[in-house]
């Protein structure tokens, strides 16, 4: 027999029952009269009574406030004009006791056959704890997205981190510690199984005696780095009784709640942080796990950090290693050096500076530049500054000098070039034999200040000048009067990216012109220049002032080399001896000088096939003496002889012998050397 089943005498339930159980209510609005009849349960979600409302909708305005009001009866006509058949819409009832609660309307517009509305049938609803749990997921998207931001813009802050300095200001500074909603930091970093701290917050914060702890101690940075796990303390009974020796020590900072993070990269601790909080009642979850992530991308930005000083270090001292430990006291000069390294890279390049001393008290000053920003570049750098050194230093000329530096890179076994620029200064006369490979042109300041570029003439590169078979380096003599300062740099002094070279070496000029008097200061200002552009260049920068009155006068030497059908060489070797002459105190014997000496060189291009090496020396002893040599290729010695009266021919050592106070030629192994000797009063 089938189960008979019991039902309640009202089932199924009225829709007037289901509404009002549920809190809502029906409507239904005449629009021909007006008339708006509301049931029991609509007039309870009114927060009104039967006897108080009399059938009309302006009985209901007491509980609706005039913007919603106003709101409602816009929606409601403009669907009334368009010819939709239905709305809804939220909008805010006053209760009786003056709150205000959240409902909703939805109505259903009836139209005759001539499309007129006639009547409106719908529902209202209390729908208070329906936008409450609206509210609360917005409210928890809204934190999950602030959340989100706060990892991605810590994480991309700390992307730009090149120092631990750098990572300690991205989360310590008041941006960073706004954004984790911390009042302060600190941060410990493990070192030979100590923490050491290296960053504390807020200001005055720091606990005596805890710049250094042992991991072993009580210390909550201490048990994280230990046990690699995360320690948060919800409130400050939780600190003190955890840690009552530090609580002690910082109980008047008010911290009411404490989150310590280990800094693990690559599976080993090598620091912690702690977060430290005030009006703070415990941590979620959610915030948990977020600062769990933001010590994972705190603690891989500190091992990049580390990582980057370690190799800035290295690179540095092997550039440091490649350059002149330190610049030698040079009677007459005063000396500025400096070195700036890339910003790129490894922070290492090729850029070098260099101050010999010569012979005769001459100096040596060379700026250079090897291709590339790397260590084989500073490595190639450092041979090839000893290399070009020891020639130097050897007396070469200074066209011999670069020209056999340019084959020993070549040699080298190297897809690297180099420009450079060598000067040989005889101080004493303020005479400067200046070569130029492939580098930029030099610049000159005067006594008062102004400052101009110095033209001069170069050859190629260091190598490609040997791969080519180029190495003639002609040799530029200029005069250095005291007080003048000159400028050799590389070009990471004047390049900025996407403008012209010129216009670089202007703006340097412009700064040299306005720049202090002193050197060292000037020097500094150069830097402070290229420190503020960050250019990706290293550079090397050299300054030399002439201080005549503090140059001995015991001697010195100049040597010039004069290339056959080369007028200008000529020109820069007369140029050479009339400031010698006038430097080194023979100034009434100067005519005599410079017509014996030009006779000499213009002897030897026109009668042997190669150049002439013109050299002048001071030499001291019971008399200071001017001498003259000029050496050639040929090994013919020059025969004085008597001129016809139509000849021109032998008129030359006649000269010589009548003006020089003695003379001589001097065999040498691969030529000779005719010299000449002045008295100096």
């Amino acid at each position: 027999m089938p189960t008979t089943v019991s039902l309640p005498d009202d089932w199924p339930a009225h829709p007037d029952r289901s509404l009002s159980l549920n809190r809502m209510g029906s409507f239904d609005w005449d629009l021909e009269t007006g008339l708006l009849h509301m049931d029991a349960a609509a007039l309870e979600v009114y927060d009104m009574t039967p006897g108080e409302y009399d059938g009309r909708p302006e009985s209901l305005g007491p509980r609706v406030p005039p913007d919603e009001a106003a709101r409602l009866d816009a929606l409601v006509s403009s669907v009334l004009k368009s010819g939709d058949d239905s709305y809804g819409a939220y909008f805010r009832i006053r209760t009786q006791d003056g709150q205000l609660r959240w409902t909703h309307t939805q109505g259903r517009v009836m139209r005759g056959s001539d499309g007129r509305p006639f009547r409106i049938i719908g529902i209202v609803r209390d729908a208070t704890e329906e936008l409450s749990h609206s509210a609360e997921r917005l409210g928890l998207d809204e934190e999950r997205r602030r959340q989100t931001s706060v990892v991605e813009s810590t994480t991309a802050a700390l992307a730009h981190a090149r120092t631990v300095r750098d990572v300690i200001d991205v989360i310590g500074d008041a941006h960073g510690l706004e954004r984790l909603g911390s009042m302060g930091m600190v941060m410990g970093l493990v070192e030979a199984g100590r923490i050491h701290l290296v960053a504390e917050g807020p200001a005055d914060s720091f606990v005596p005696g805890t710049r250094y702890t042992r991991i072993d101690e009580q210390y909550p940075m201490s048990e994280v780095v230990r046990s690699l796990q995360p320690r948060f303390l919800d409130s400050a009974k939780e600190f003190a009784e955890g840690y009552p020796e530090l609580w002690s020590k910082i109980s008047s900072m008010d911290i009411s709640a404490a989150a310590y993070l280990p800094l693990i990269a690559q599976a080993r601790p090598i620091g912690a942080i702690g977060l430290l909080y005030q009006d703070k009642d415990g941590f979620t979850q959610d915030e948990r796990n977020l600062l769990i992530a933001l010590g994972s991308s705190i603690a891989q930005s500190l091992q990049r950090a580390m990582l980057l000083e370690q190799e800035h270090d290295l690179a540095e001292g092997l550039q440091q290693a490649m350059l002149p430990r330190r610049i030698p006291s040079v009677p007459g000069a005063e000396i500025a050096v400096r070195y700036r390294s890339a910003r790129m890279g490894q922070d290492i390049g090729g850029d070098w500076y260099d101050v010999i001393p010569l012979p005769g008290g001459r100096v040596g000053a060379v700026i250079g530049d090897v291709q590339g920003h790397d260590t084989h570049a500073a490595a190639v750098m450092g041979q090839l500054r000893i290399v070009l050194r020891a020639y130097a230093a050897e007396g070469h000329a200074p066209g011999t000098v670069m020209a056999r530096a340019s084959v020993f890179l070549h040699e080298l076994d190297t897809d690297r070039f180099a420009t450079c620029t060598y000067v040989e200064a005889d101080l004493s006369t303020g005479v400067l034999q200046v070569v130029r490979a492939g580098h930029i042109d030099p610049l000159l300041r005067t006594r008062d200040g102004d400052c101009r570029r110095l033209p001069v003439e170069g050859g190629m590169p260091l190598s490609l000048s040997a791969e080519f078979g180029r190495l003639e380096y002609p040799v530029t003599t200029v005069e250095l009067d005291p007080g003048e300062t000159l400028v050799l740099c590389t070009d990471g002094l004047v390049e900025h990216p996407g403008a012209d070279l010129d216009d670089g070496i202007q703006l340097l000029t412009e700064l040299i012109r306005s720049g202090p008097a002193d050197l060292g200061r000037l020097a500094d200002r150069l830097c402070g220049v290229i420190d503020e552009r960050g250019g990706d260049d290293d550079m090397a920068l050299l300054l030399l002032r002439r201080q005549a009155e503090d140059v001995p006068q015991g001697g010195g030497r100049l040597q010039q080399h004069v290339a056959p059908g080369d007028p200008e060489a000529l020109v820069a070797a007369r140029h050479m001896i009339g400031a010698a002459v006038r430097a080194w105190g023979a100034r009434e014997r100067a005519d005599e000088i410079e017509l014996v000496a030009d006779e000499l060189i213009v002897n030897a291009l026109m009668h042997t096939d190669g150049p002439a090496i013109v050299t002048l020396r001071v030499l001291t002893g019971p008399q200071r003496r001017l001498r003259v040599e000029v050496a050639d290729r040929s090994s013919a010695l020059p025969r004085r002889r008597e001129a016809g009266e139509s000849g021109v021919s032998g008129r030359g050592l006649m000269l010589v012998d009548r003006l020089a106070d003695v003379w001589g030629v001097e065999p040498r192994g691969s030529g000779k050397c005719v010299w000449c000797e002045f008295v100096m009063s």
